[in-house]
């Protein structure tokens, strides 16, 4: 009695129509939900530049943009609030991915970037350089923060890879929170015995995109780009590593080298934000956990998509930050604590934090 084998390509008709449906209808949803994001983002940074302490009429802001500085409200335009606004713009992005690659090489939604002492590390260079050389100049202050970015950092990762399955999430947070605690106690001492340093650190350790000239977007553009281009090439690895270690060495991740890459874009983009603004909360924490709940897990969308919302949210907040306190102005890091918050409580509410 013969056989009949079934190939198993052999489908219903219409079946691969069906199938097809679903994945392309959420590859649709997902490049509108960016596409609006895009959009909300160009309208922010309108606002920004038309919105300041002082009243400005749209039509001088759009002379000022397209014809050149001709009066003082243009050069308020050009050489105070377009700054800003590409600061903030460039700073909240890479907050946004800086969190998205914490959360996925920790395995832990409430990481952010601040957990490998990059923000410690950054403040800390900066108490010392006003103390000990009494410099002002944002544009010096920039090459110290960045520096003690990068050396906090590096401390972190050698700590956190001790042992012979190299830097494991667990000892990466516990490496960082350390190296944070002692960083935090010297800006502590030397804030408190030199109060001149307290003075000019206060400002600065709030995070602020006030005042900030373009020499110091020019000065950490570079190296934002660099970690943005070494973070995106990590997503297919981000999401294996998912996965679990075993699965991921199973597919042909490799996975200490993925960390490592991953720790090093961690450090080019936090360092040269916070090294730029200083240190901005909540920003790194609560903007990967909006953006997944409209990409889900694959970070070949979440990154994007977390850039995106991350400048908004940044800019947003220092918008409101002038207009509450007209015509004074609060600081954008303490804004986007406020801001950010109520955002996150109701992320949690609203469903369980996703797995990573």
């Amino acid at each position: 009695m013969g056989t009949t084998t079934i190939s198993t390509t052999d489908t219903v008709p219409g079946a691969e129509d069906t199938d097809r449906r679903p994945r392309t209808a959420v590859l649709a949803a997902r490049l509108l939900g960016l596409l609006l994001a895009c959009g909300l983002l160009v309208l922010v940074t309108v606002v920004s530049v038309a919105v300041g302490a002082k009243a400005i009429p749209p039509g001088e802001v759009l002379r000022a943009l397209f014809h050149g500085p001709a009066s003082v409200d243009d050069a308020v335009v050009l050489d105070l609030r377009l700054p800003r606004t590409l600061l903030g713009i460039t700073v909240g992005a890479a907050l946004g991915l800086a969190g998205v690659l914490m959360q996925a090489l920790t395995r832990n939604p409430l990481a952010d970037p601040g957990i490998l002492g990059v923000n410690m590390g950054a403040s800390a260079a900066v108490v010392v350089a006003i103390a000990v050389w009494r410099t002002a100049d944002p544009s010096v202050r920039l090459w110290f923060a960045f520096a003690g970015a990068g050396l906090a950092a590096a401390l972190v990762q050698l700590l956190g890879s001790r042992g012979r399955t190299g830097p494991a999430p667990v000892r990466l947070a516990l490496a960082g929170t350390a190296v944070s605690a002692v960083l935090s106690a010297l800006i502590s001492v030397v804030t408190l015995l030199r109060p001149d340093v307290f003075d000019q650190f206060r400002f600065w350790g709030v995070g602020s995109l006030a005042g900030q000239p373009m020499s110091v977007l020019t000065g950490v553009l570079p190296f934002l780009g660099a970690g943005a281009l070494l973070a995106l090439g990590l997503s297919g690895s981000l999401n294996a590593l998912a996965l679990g270690d075993d699965t991921a060495r199973a597919l042909g991740t490799a996975v200490p080298r993925t960390r490592v890459l991953g720790m090093l874009a961690v450090t080019l983009l936090c360092g040269a934000a916070t090294a730029a603004v200083g240190p901005i909360a909540f920003v790194g924490l609560a903007v990967p956990h909006l953006a997944r709940a409209f990409t889900g897990p694959d970070h070949r969308w979440l990154m994007p998509y977390s850039m995106v919302l991350g400048a908004s949210l940044l800019l947003g907040s220092d918008i409101l930050g002038r207009v509450i306190a007209r015509p004074g102005e609060i600081q954008a890091g303490i804004v986007t604590a406020f801001a950010g918050a109520p955002v996150f409580i109701a992320l949690v509410r609203r469903r369980r934090i996703a797995e990573l």
